[in-house]
């Protein structure tokens, strides 16, 4: 066995979910090596943890939407959720040799899979100590125009960071914007203000995601106004979006714009929460510095921020409810032309460098250092 896995499997188990003895774990992975299951379930155990495992594929999972049975998932949620309730945690792997397999799929189905699995999906995430990241494929190492074995690398050192170098910048920077009413966004394509007052914030160092290095809250639900053109791509439901613009008026969507501007709207119209923010975070994990369509890399961009149209997380909720929830990037390092943050009219980061004292520490040259 590839040492690497043994060693992502401990960081998964022990920093990521905190197993303690006695507890059950979901192992639900997607197309990845069996060595890797292998990897995660001994791990468990070793920490007197009990694994159960549910092995899934994507073309199959292709097949069940892209041809669905009325009820289906209504089914499958109904079992799927009293399986999740028997968890106290749960580790998500998910690999992919096409991340467009879902592409040709009909928009209505896709939102007929997504409500269907959102009282699974609510459990889970409200419930269970859980832990979500992707496999590395060929298909990745494409999209991050690297070699294989290049990337291979690149992901190892990313999901096996020692993220306990994150707290103290972290608990910081989550205690300020707990404390901040009025975040505005300054930079090429961005004039964005909000409200966070009373929302609270949450410091994320690889207990939910892995890789990891953010630090999330949420606007006050009719308070954001302006525009932000996103300067990362992204893909969303198995479609690729460039050069997304979305307008704001108290709070909602009012135009939104892309290279695909009739799928995207098709998106933020799957419900009525999708076209309000669910999620405001800042990124900072040192080692990820180019975007490459995966959002659960790309969102933890060194200098960068994501505002995220649809559902709310309970840990620092607005109220909005949807089953999008949809990270779209925007970094504002020089060579992406920059940008400014302010909470409450002080500069706190400018051109992706945190400015404020006691905020340095979450800079790349401070979290890549020795000491």
């Amino acid at each position: 066995m590839d040492p690497r896995y043994s060693k992502l499997a401990s960081v998964l188990t022990q920093h990521s979910i905190d197993l303690k003895k006695g507890e059950r774990v979901l192992i639900d992975v997607y197309d990845i090596p069996e060595t890797m299951v292998i990897a995660l379930i001994r791990s468990v155990r070793a920490q007197g943890g009990i694994p159960y495992v549910n092995l899934n594929n994507g073309r199959i999972q292709r097949e069940l939407i892209a041809h669905l049975d009325e009820g289906q998932f209504d089914s499958q949620s109904a079992w799927q959720l009293q399986q999740m309730k028997g968890m106290d945690a749960y580790i998500a792997i998910r690999g992919s040799d096409n991340i467009y397999e879902m592409s040709d799929v009909e928009a209505k189905n896709m939102v007929v899979l997504s409500r269907s699995m959102k009282a699974t999906l609510d459990h889970r995430v409200n419930k269970t100590k859980w832990v979500i990241l992707r496999w590395p494929t060929a298909s990745m190492a494409q999209q991050a125009l690297m070699s294989s074995e290049s990337f291979e690398d690149f992901f190892f050192q990313v999901c096996t960071f020692d993220y306990k170098k994150m707290k103290k910048g972290m608990l910081r920077l989550e205690k300020l914007m707990s404390k901040t009413d009025k975040v505005e966004i300054k930079g090429p394509g961005v004039d964005l203000s909000f409200s966070i007052k009373g929302i609270g914030a949450v410091a994320c160092g690889g207990s939910k995601n892995i890789p990891d290095g953010e630090v999330f809250s949420c606007p006050v639900k009719n308070s954001v106004e302006g525009t932000i053109s996103y300067n990362a791509p992204t893909v969303y439901r198995g479609i690729s979006f460039d050069n997304i613009t979305l307008t704001f008026k108290k709070g909602k969507i009012v135009d939104a714009k892309a290279n695909n501007t009739k799928a995207l709207n098709e998106i933020l119209d799957s419900d009525r929460g999708a076209r309000f923010i669910g999620e405001f975070a800042i990124g900072f994990n040192p080692l990820i510095k180019e975007p490459m369509r995966d959002i659960l890399f790309d969102e933890k961009i060194s200098g960068s921020f994501h505002f995220t149209p649809g559902q709310a997380y309970e840990e620092a909720d607005n109220g909005n409810r949807s089953q999008v929830h949809w990270d779209m990037v925007h970094i504002q390092r020089p060579e992406y032309g920059g940008g400014s943050i302010y909470f409450d009219g002080k500069l706190i980061r400018k051109d992706g460098i945190f400015v404020k004292k006691d905020l340095l520490c979450l800079n790349p040259d401070e979290l890549l250092s020795e000491g």
